[in-house]
């Protein structure tokens, strides 16, 4: 069977076994549980949508969410509201209205953060909460006053069989989610989690992704919450109070509901807890503590039960994947260099009273490899931020291919100019293949990625990212961007992490970037062997000011570079 073939089935074989399974044991414990667990297990149901939904914006996309079933209160006042006024398209269309407010909701709660992280962020939705309770309590739900109950359709009027038609939505959600994360939106989540320089240097959009998680988790926040309504007839405020939020919220830390099974284990936990409690005669509010407790072991212990299973299984399975690169046995090809496609002129950046570039000026020829070098503090890695549009504030021009070349970092990439960091800024949570076709923005074949990682001596694509070495995971960021097919890559330190004889192997391999990918490249390195072997024309730079610029011999000869930057250099 061919790799593409083993992919598609991967993609869709397993999924479709796993929905068979499911719907199987939904179809068995209908059958098997009397009234009251079928009741219990309709909340089970009810409490996982809500918690993949929550899985979401906290596990993907690394966001704090302390609202949950606010969300949840939506999608309960849209069912509740339009069983009131008899609306016509029944319960499962009302349903879904209720998932796409709660949806739109999310993204209006989703706009804060965009500047917001961490406690501020927690603060902000945990007040909406607050005053989401404080207003239902006053005003109820549609109905609840007057007595106007949500039926449920006849062929689910008793708990056995709406617990089989809670268990089929969650399997609709769980596949919706199982796909967007294994699609561009899902990538990004884990990329944005992780580093959002790294998601705009790949030309994705920051704020997409942050808007997109926040809108997939409230949606299925409100679906749990149309489904809790029809489960008893009527919403309540008590059943979407803040604390209720903040207690799933810790719930979703500890088990790990960004995976689906574990979203499921956490949601059997949510009800099973209380459930003993109170046949223990304890008060069923010491439910909250537990969950406390076990969120703070997690979040003290930097992990939770799903990624803690998993990884005990890949210790088992599996060893850490590194860089397998030798040198080549032919010298690489080099195109001559031809007339400049990047041009930076007059490219200065102020930080308060310092000076880190002034007035720099140089050129990246067409098919050509240009090298940046200079002692430490010199404004190389301010020179890259400053080209890539990380630092709006720099003055001066740059262009690419004759145009001018402005805007965000994401508008940049998009435009054609790529980058590397020095700092990892690789996502553990994806697999190579994923991350490199997430970085390209588009889907190249299987035999391209494949043919790329072996040519920089990268582990095989389907080997997940958090089984990669630093060294090798660099390299990944670079075959990720060049699969995007840019006018100019600028590379920041590629090679740190590599022994020094890699970094030469590397060296032979980024020699023939121009000529295989098409590509020209600034490359930052302090490894001089490097750079001798890959660099057609060199820049120096020194408190901030070019020192020397010019082909790689006259520029490594002069007594200026000599004083200012190899004579300090460890390397030599």
């Amino acid at each position: 069977m061919q790799l593409a073939d083993r992919g598609a089935v991967s993609r869709f074989g397993t999924p479709l076994v796993v929905t068979v399974a499911a719907v199987l044991v939904g179809i068995g414990l209908t059958v098997g549980l009397n009234g009251y667990f079928a009741y219990l297990g309709v909340s089970v149901v009810v409490a996982a949508i809500a918690l993949l939904g929550l899985g979401v914006v906290t596990g993907s996309a690394g966001m704090i969410s302390l609202c949950q079933l606010t969300f949840g209160a939506i999608g309960a006042w849209v069912v509740s509201a339009l069983n009131k006024a008899g609306a016509p398209g029944g319960f499962f269309f009302w349903l879904l209205l209720g998932g796409l407010a709660a949806g739109v909701v999310g993204v209006l709660i989703g706009l804060p953060a965009l500047r917001l992280r961490g406690i501020n962020l927690a603060v902000v939705t945990l007040g909406l909460a607050a005053a989401a309770d404080v207003t239902l309590v006053e005003i109820q739900f549609p109905g609840t006053t007057d007595g106007v109950s949500v039926d449920r359709p006849s062929f689910v009027a008793d708990d056995n069989a709406y617990f089989l038609l809670c268990v089929i939505v969650l399997i609709i959600c769980a596949l919706a989610v199982h796909y967007l994360r294994r699609g561009p939106w899902g990538s990004s989540w884990a990329a944005v989690a992780f580093s959002e320089r790294g998601t705009a240097a790949a030309g994705a959009s920051v704020r997409t992704a942050k808007l997109s998680a926040f809108a997939v988790s409230a949606t299925l926040g409100g679906i749990s919450g149309g489904l809790l309504t029809a489960q008893v007839g009527f919403a309540f405020p008590t059943s979407f109070a803040p604390l209720q939020s903040l207690a799933l919220y810790v719930l979703a830390i500890m088990s790990g509901a960004h995976l689906i099974d574990m979203a499921v284990f956490g949601a059997v936990l949510w009800v099973a807890v209380p459930e003993l409690l109170k046949r223990w005669g304890v008060p069923q509010d010491w439910g909250y503590v537990i969950f406390g407790l076990l969120g703070i072991q997690a979040l003290a212990g930097r992990g939770n039960l799903g990624t803690a299973i998993r990884e005990l299984w890949r210790r088992r399975s599996r060893a850490s994947a590194g860089v397998q690169i030798t040198a080549l046995d032919e010298e690489p090809p080099r195109l001559p260099p031809g007339e400049p496609v990047l041009v930076v002129r007059g490219l200065s950046v102020t930080f308060g009273q310092v000076k880190a570039l002034s007035g720099v000026d140089l050129a990246v020829p067409k098919g050509g490899v240009l090298g940046v070098i200079g002692p430490n503090g010199a404004g190389k890695s301010t020179l890259v931020d400053a080209i890539s549009g990380f630092l709006p504030q720099a003055e001066g021009s740059v262009e690419l291919a004759d145009r001018p070349l402005t805007g965000s970092p994401t508008q940049r990439a998009r435009s054609g100019l790529r980058r590397t960091f020095q700092q990892d800024r690789v996502p553990s949570g994806l697999t190579i293949e994923a991350y490199v076709r997430f970085v390209a923005r588009r889907r190249p074949p299987a035999a391209e990625v494949a043919a790329a990682l072996e040519f920089f001596g990268c582990p095989p694509a389907a080997t997940p990212l958090d089984r990669v070495d630093v060294g090798a995971r660099r390299l990944v960021e670079v075959v990720g961007h060049l699969m995007a097919k840019p006018q100019v890559l600028l590379l920041d330190e590629p090679a740190a992490g590599l022994p020094h004889e890699e970094h030469v192997a590397f060296g032979e391999r980024l020699r023939q970037v121009p000529a295989r990918f098409g590509v020209s490249v600034l490359i930052i390195e302090h490894d001089l062997d490097l750079v001798r072997s890959v660099c057609d024309t060199l820049t120096v730079l020194d408190f901030g000011e070019v020192l020397a610029s010019g082909p790689q011999a006259e520029v490594l000869a002069d007594p200026a570079v000599l004083k200012a930057y190899l004579g300090e250099t460890e390397m030599l």
